[in-house]
């Protein structure tokens, strides 16, 4: 059985219980108080477990991000909508997804313990946990900047999850570079939003750039990390990442030539 058919069939209070266990009860209209250490006698896999967390995570998160600046912008939630369509879920997943996002957005939402749980529920694993964080800096930018307090929020969580703020303002960089590049067809930065995005310089040898490439479509693979947890509706995020990864490469590839 998937994560959301334990889920629906009411084992996901055995499946996580604590602050997302909480969270995802209380967008269900259900009452998860405890979860259990041993879950092999539930059937339940930590893959499975993972994928319950990530989801629960994503779009809780992304409720109480887009609040932190004081408005939450249309732009905000067409980003949450987006990556709700990409997921292609059913009505009931939209409705939780929904409803999460709201929990987010509520005043006293425990985003520390939420981060705590979520990191040892994905076994600190960093290419998973580096596809949460862009996910969330996509959300954060949506409106075509990041807000002072935004910015701050998303230090913060990346810390919590074992980023230094180093790795934070690169994944910043090459997260705003990527939604450049995608959007600017003819656009003259286009070839130094490809650079960014791969997280290189343009005086960088064909080698690093290379080096570099491989590495990120190692980070992005999809099957990798629906394999480490990444719930299976979220695979065409990963996608669209290794896609933009590639044609940023080939750009830079072609123009050296």
């Amino acid at each position: 059985m998937s994560w959301w058919g334990k889920i629906v069939g009411g084992g996901f209070g055995f499946m996580m219980g604590g602050p997302l266990g909480a969270i995802m009860g209380a967008a269900l209209g259900h009452h998860f108080d405890k979860g259990l250490d041993n879950l092999d006698d539930f059937g339940v896999g930590n893959q499975q477990r993972t994928q319950a967390a990530f989801f629960t995570a994503t779009f809780s998160i992304m409720g109480y991000l887009a609040k932190v600046d004081g408005h939450v912008s249309k732009d905000e939630i067409k980003m949450a909508q987006r990556v709700m369509a990409q997921m292609n879920l059913s009505a009931d997943q939209k409705k939780a997804a929904i409803a999460l996002f709201n929990e987010g957005k509520q005043q006293g939402f425990p985003l520390d313990d939420v981060l705590q749980q979520f990191r040892v529920e994905c076994h600190r694993r960093t290419n998973l946990l580096r596809m949460f964080l862009e996910i969330l800096i996509s959300t954060a930018m949506a409106d075509g900047s990041l807000h002072a307090s935004e910015s701050q929020v998303i230090s913060h969580i990346g810390q919590q999850l074992g980023f230094n703020p180093a790795h934070i303002e690169q994944l910043l960089g090459m997260v705003g570079a990527q939604q450049s590049f995608h959007a600017g067809q003819q656009s003259p930065n286009k070839l130094a939003d490809a650079y960014h995005l791969l997280g290189v310089d343009e005086n960088d040898s064909d080698a690093d750039i290379k080096k570099a490439y491989r590495r990120l479509m190692s980070q992005h693979h999809p099957d990798k990390l629906v394999s480490k947890g990444l719930p299976e509706e979220m695979i065409n995020l990963a996608n669209e990442k290794t896609h933009e990864i590639k044609s940023a490469y080939d750009l830079i590839r072609n123009s050296r030539k």
